[in-house]
């Protein structure tokens, strides 16, 4: 169970820094000449993994029942 959840937080921190480095690269991006087709896709991507951190963060917060 440990083992897991260390993964789990692994995981997580790997996909927080790979969406800050979209952050980074899509704001250079729209700054210079605009390549509008790698901007939609850049944004696609962070958007699944702003989905993919939720579900992570989800899984490592135990349920409260009310």
């Amino acid at each position: 169970m440990l083992e897991d959840r260390e993964a789990l937080l692994r995981r997580l921190h790997e996909l927080r820094s790979e969406h800050r480095d979209l952050d980074t690269v899509i704001a250079r991006l729209e700054a210079g000449p605009r390549d509008q087709l790698q901007v939609q896709r850049l944004k696609k991507r962070k958007l699944k993994l702003k989905d993919e951190i939720a579900w992570l963060e989800s899984r490592l917060v135990p349920d409260i029942i009310a």
